[in-house]
């Protein structure tokens, strides 16, 4: 599934740059994750990066986009132009 950033968000900034796929922007109010784009880290990392640097905790699986882990590496493959 890809994730989600709740209103706990205090717009650190910190998750931004560490996303692999640029699938994080500030949003009206908070950072948002582009759910077209966000394949939890899967095929550059063990974890996902934003989760492991947010300092409050407000990240988490968002259930409007389930996804298998076959179908994040499925997205990785496709972002990177490996399909």
């Amino acid at each position: 599934m890809s994730l989600l950033i709740n209103d706990q968000c205090i717009n650190c900034d910190v998750c931004e740059p560490e996303c692999p796929n640029n699938a994080i922007s500030m949003g009206p109010r908070i950072y948002v994750i582009d759910p077209e784009l966000c394949t939890e880290c899967v095929g550059h990392y063990d974890t996902p990066q934003c989760k492991a640097v947010c300092p409050v905790d407000c990240i988490f699986g968002d259930p409007d986009h389930m996804e298998t882990p076959e179908a994040l590496r499925y997205k990785f493959l496709q972002i990177t132009g490996q399909c």
